[in-house]
């Protein structure tokens, strides 16, 4: 397993989710440069949903619409596969070079005329991307994008039959789907959902399968908690050629997973009117600054509302924490506000139902107040969080850890929830202070599971998900730390609200466990 995950770069996550948002401008913009494309004397030939497909990088905001039509239509990104790289000759004009980021267009020129090849060489899709820019301090593929989906298929009347089946205000992508398993030739296809989505698992497999023919589909049941979940070592030891992820984000990006997966959001439109209505009654509109967020579900809604927001008087952020999406957060990570301006109140807006996600920028952000609002429900409600009483259960946890004398380690293997370098990052520092260590590796953590084996061990430290400690701690025999706890207890980390005497909030509880430099995300041989 460790071999499996090593070098994994969750960072590609916020690029490839901005991406498939704006796939439909990249494919309108490469459409426009195609006609412009000189022929040579040829004549110009029509693209087909066969042609090899084009690099492509490139970031676009959100269209600003608060009921955007979902992303069922748009094409997936693609991994990389130069078995198709088509060859440059002295009759054929040489490959247009496709756009970067961050070049200008006498750049651009000046690079692809230093890169035309010779009438002899060979130019494969990966190197005609290499375009002149500079050089980052980690190679990253270029991201790549399937074809367009074909318009029979989108235009079929059996397939939007079928898809009507599904609730008209979700978005499971079908034309897409079908679209990447018939171009893949998939023959097994995994499909993992939420608990929540299940009861539409069904109804998706049917409808893939009738309009793949020959392909099997296998409905994973196991729990789902987030995008830390996603199975694709089950998906690959079952014998799937590709893998659908639904209702979260890439967290593990597609050039990591062990087999092809396609990840669909599930986008959820819904009519914002109420939200905006809602607001206007409860808030004060010209002293009150909004930081807007929610799951990957409403992340367009999310960035739909800015604008209407703003032109009824709010001040309006979408923040973000590293590698996520603007506006995204997680149970275990979320963004640090900053200060709004000292004539406006700052105030968090979750959108989404449950209170899960909300919590977590709530613990990391204590002084500021929140309101979440369900769009199931149609409510708008301010939310309350015991900070004192649960930094007080985490100190208590902490200080109890630091006279144990044996040490248990738990590894999940609940799909990626698991970090084996972070595991090993905090054993060897364990074994420098010469204390006796375990290591388990579970699935799902249970008290009664670990008090059978709290004889022997004083402490655990969980890397799987932080807020199991943080939720639900308390419930367990022996002290159950997070990663970050454990390096607290052992003196590696010193926070103030650590220091605090019990019954205060001492400060900031971080909640970064998949940021950019979070413990979720520790490389082979890192120091912690």
């Amino acid at each position: 397993m460790e071999e499996d995950r090593a070098g994994t770069d969750i960072g590609l996550a916020a690029e490839i989710e901005e991406q498939q948002r704006g796939e439909q401008l990249e494919l309108e913009e490469a459409s426009e440069q195609a006609d412009e494309a000189p022929s040579n004397g040829e004549p110009k030939r029509e693209e087909s949903a066969a042609a090899p497909d084009t690099a492509t990088e490139t970031t676009t905001e959100p269209t600003g619409m608060l009921d955007t039509e979902a992303a069922a239509n748009t094409p997936a990104i693609a991994q990389n596969n130069s078995s198709q790289a088509p060859t440059a000759s002295a009759e054929k004009p040489a490959l247009r070079q496709p756009k970067k980021r961050f070049v200008g267009r006498r750049a651009a020129a000046e690079a692809a005329a230093a890169a035309t090849p010779r009438s002899s060489d060979a130019v494969s899709v990966e190197d005609a991307g290499a375009v002149g820019a500079a050089p980052r301090p980690r190679a990253r593929r270029p991201a790549r994008l399937l074809n367009q989906v074909p318009a029979e298929l989108l235009d079929d009347p059996a397939l939007q039959a079928a898809v009507a089946l599904l609730p008209v205000n979700y978005s499971f992508e079908v034309p897409k789907t079908i679209h990447r398993i018939r171009t893949l030739g998939a023959r097994r296809v995994g499909l993992q959902m939420p608990e929540g989505l299940l009861l539409f698992a069904t109804t998706v497999a049917d409808i893939l399968e009738q309009f793949c023919p020959g392909t099997e589909t296998l409905i994973m049941g196991d729990v789902t908690y987030g995008a830390c979940c996603v199975d694709d070592f089950t998906a690959r030891a079952l014998g799937c050629d590709l893998l659908v992820h639904y209702a979260h984000s890439c967290l593990v990006p597609v050039d990591v997973t062990q087999i092809r997966t396609l990840y669909v959001f599930v986008d959820i439109r819904i009519d914002a009117s109420h939200l905006v209505a809602a607001l206007e009654r409860s808030l004060v509109a010209a002293t009150t600054t909004l930081a807007l967020v929610g799951t990957i579900q409403f992340n367009a809604t999310i960035h739909g509302l800015r604008p209407v927001l703003e032109r009824a008087g709010f001040g309006v952020l979408v923040p973000q924490i590293a590698p996520l999406s603007k506006g995204e957060i997680l149970g275990c990570t979320s963004p640090q506000l900053a200060d709004a301006a000292p004539d406006r109140q700052l105030a968090i807006l979750y959108l989404g139902d449950g209170r899960f996600h909300l919590e977590s920028i709530m613990i990391h952000n204590p002084g500021v107040p929140a309101y979440r609002y369900d769009p199931y429900a149609r409510k708008l409600t301010r939310e309350a969080y015991g900070h004192a009483e649960m930094q007080d259960l985490r100190r208590a946890a902490i200080r109890t850890a630091r006279g144990a004398r044996s040490w248990g380690l738990i590894l999940g293997t609940l799909g990626r929830q698991g970090n084996p370098h972070t595991v090993a990052a905090i054993e060897a520092r364990l074994r420098q202070r010469g204390l006796p260590v375990v290591t388990l590796l579970l699935s799902e953590i249970m008290p009664h599971k670990l008090a059978r084996m709290s004889a022997d061990v004083e402490c655990w430290v969980q890397v799987a998900c932080p807020r199991l400690s943080i939720d639900w701690g308390y419930a367990f025999a022996r002290p159950l730390l997070t990663p970050y706890e454990a390096l607290v207890a052992l003196g590696l980390r010193d926070d103030d609200w650590a220091r605090a005497p019990d019954g205060a909030v001492g400060g900031v509880y971080p909640m970064d466990f998949y940021g950019r430099d979070g413990l979720g995300r520790t490389r082979a041989g890192e120091i912690v």
